[in-house]
């Protein structure tokens, strides 16, 4: 393995934002498969609930990405990544691109920042990427969960018609719908998966038990997977039922989470965790790696173009 240098030169708060972005946009593509996965078995308990039947249509990670291939082709396996890609270029530019910038502002400039700091920065970035960025993520989610009926119809047909259709039917409110549970979900991701990522990195620098390169970054990436995804998975799942849900369905995000509590039980909140982890976990690994790689290559290239000679 070729140990990678760190440089000397620390990147700007432009190269972090757009760095951030770009990084999240090849997780996406990488990952985006196992998302869709787990979102159907995600909305899976509650048509069971609502319909009484006791039909398991997906089992498992696997058997779901199988079952989607068979019935509905590889092509659904990607169903929303438009909007996915729209998603983490606005989304993921906020949330991960400006943690740096906003832990320097609540810290007043000093560079040992406290838990509480982080975990403070790590919200508000979190917070104010969900509302910038909300329609992108029900558009997406819609696609996810939307099922190929057997006369080819399509609850949308395309990106931009997704946005107009749940404009017009639902109104402007409709594209942020299930802002609330997702700003909780996000401030509890970011403040998990960025505080956790920013922690282990430094002891792991502290104790000198690896240089700052691949290694590190892909054992701190894990580690920030797994603890997000344990404690993130039941807002995610009263997120994804509440924003993929009809109108009139749940009174709120609150009313969503109390019937699934009610019909099925406090295990319906941990309903798709292995896709979850697969992919929270794969996508940290792919994200936070790609993400210190191009703000080095980016870093590098702003330096040499400022000091020509």
């Amino acid at each position: 393995m070729v140990v990678i240098k760190p440089t000397d030169l620390p990147p700007t708060a432009t190269v972090k934002f757009f760095g951030a972005g770009t990084a999240a946009c090849f997780a996406d593509l990488i990952t985006f498969p196992l998302d869709t996965a787990k979102v159907r078995l995600q909305i899976q308990g509650e048509s069971i609930a609502t319909s009484g039947s006791a039909v398991v249509k997906y089992r498992g990670v696997f058997g779901t990405i199988t079952t989607m291939v068979r019935t509905e082709g590889a092509r659904s396996l990607y169903n929303g990544l438009v909007a996915g890609l729209q998603r983490q270029m606005s989304f993921a530019s906020v949330r991960i691109g400006l943690y740096d910038s906003m832990k320097q502002f609540y810290s007043k400039g000093s560079e040992n920042a406290s838990i509480v700091t982080r975990l403070l920065a790590g919200s508000t970035t979190g917070a104010m990427a969900v509302t910038f960025a909300q329609p992108t993520d029900v558009v997406k989610v819609r696609f996810q969960a939307q099922v190929r009926q057997s006369n080819g119809l399509k609850r949308y047909n395309g990106t931009m018609d997704a946005y107009r259709t749940i404009a017009r039917d639902e109104g402007i409110r409709g594209l942020w719908k299930g802002c609330m549970p997702n700003i909780t979900r996000n401030a509890i991701v970011n403040c998990a998966e960025l505080v956790t990522y920013d922690i282990i990195k430094e002891l792991i620098l502290q104790y000198d038990l690896m240089t700052d390169n691949l290694p590190c970054h892909f054992t701190a990436a894990f580690g920030a997977g797994f603890c997000t995804t344990i404690v993130a998975s039941p807002v995610d799942v009263v997120k994804t039922r509440f924003m993929n849900s009809s109108t009139g369905q749940y009174r709120s995000a609150l009313n969503c989470a109390l019937t699934m509590l009610t019909k099925e039980g406090p295990k319906a909140f941990y309903k798709g965790f292995v896709p979850s982890f697969l992919r929270l976990g794969s996508w940290n690994i792919v994200m936070f790696v790609s993400y210190e790689q191009i703000k080095r290559c980016m870093t590098k290239m702003q330096h040499s173009w400022e000091s020509p000679f």
